[in-house]
């Protein structure tokens, strides 16, 4: 892939100060974005502080890969927070091009670390928690986002996914279902933003990633958070233009194949039947080319 595809591009991260989130934010630095914004909040069993200095890491990451950043202490489920971190951006880079909602909770929030408790035993005030972040966050970010992106012409939603066979395996958390509703709510964003420039796509890394996100706790086990570099910066990208309510699996991507092959081999069918009805994203029902 060129090594600037994304100069002049200005990106949001939310959960960007680790993980998942930590990697697409110096991906899209190294890839000549022109400002990335990364937002966090701690969860109920996190300090503020930790989150503020893992944001502070951050934006040491991206100015050493030769980028700009901006961080963000913002609460996804929190409208004002979601409109400050957008008005905040645009002051500081004077626009906006891509949004990743990558920010979400695990089902440690309603489960705390006893995933075998029966369902009646679960925390809802967890359950609450989740739900907010996973779902309600991303709209309330997209929300933000929709005006100048919308204005501009031009803009990427990219909503972070996880793989299917696991969003309905046997479990006392929405954290699957509420991946499965964001891929629902993903077609229909992109349809809702069709003609406008602007498009919406899922992504999965493809499996369970070696981050704090399950636990709380790195453990060693799982994907390379690495591994869902290439597929964002694609997606980011001029290179996606036309590509709208697909899903992408980000652990299929071939370094060997040129970038466009590279990120078809990575597309999947959309998880929900092609309507009846007329619909203007077609492909995101397409079978895999190649």
């Amino acid at each position: 892939m060129p090594e600037k595809v994304l100069e002049g591009k200005v990106a949001v991260i939310t959960g960007g100060g680790r993980g998942l989130g930590r990697e697409m934010a110096v991906a899209f630095a190294e890839a000549g974005a022109a400002g990335v914004t990364v937002t966090a909040a701690p969860g109920s069993d996190e300090s503020a502080e930790e989150i503020e200095a893992e944001l502070h890491e951050t934006l040491a990451a991206i100015h050493q890969a030769g980028g700009t950043g901006l961080g963000c202490l913002a609460e996804v489920a929190d409208e004002f927070d979601c409109q400050r971190v957008m008005a905040e951006t645009l002051d500081a880079f004077g626009g906006l091009d891509v949004l990743v909602n990558n920010a979400a909770k695990a089902g440690r929030y309603a489960h705390h670390g006893d995933a075998k408790m029966a369902i009646f035993e679960a925390d809802p005030a967890g359950f609450r928690e989740m739900i907010d972040t996973n779902l309600l966050g991303p709209f309330l970010m997209t929300h933000a986002a929709a005006g100048p992106m919308v204005e501009a012409g031009w803009g990427r939603i990219i909503n972070i996914s996880k793989r299917t066979d696991s969003m309905h395996r046997s479990a006392i958390t929405p954290y699957g279902p509420s991946k499965a509703a964001l891929d629902a709510a993903t077609i229909a964003w992109a349809e809702a933003f069709h003609g406008s420039g602007v498009t919406v796509n899922s992504l999965s890394p493809g499996g369970a990633v070696d981050t704090k996100f399950g636990t709380g706790e790195i453990t060693g086990r799982g994907l390379d958070p690495a591994v869902i570099r290439p597929m964002a910066v694609w997606l980011a990208s001029p290179a996606s233009d036309g590509v709208n309510g697909c899903r992408f699996t980000a652990e299929f991507w071939d370094g060997a194949l040129a970038p466009d092959a590279a990120a078809e081999a990575c597309r999947e069918p959309a998880i929900f039947p092609l309507p009846a009805r007329d619909t203007p994203i077609k492909g995101a029902w397409a079978p895999r080319r190649g």
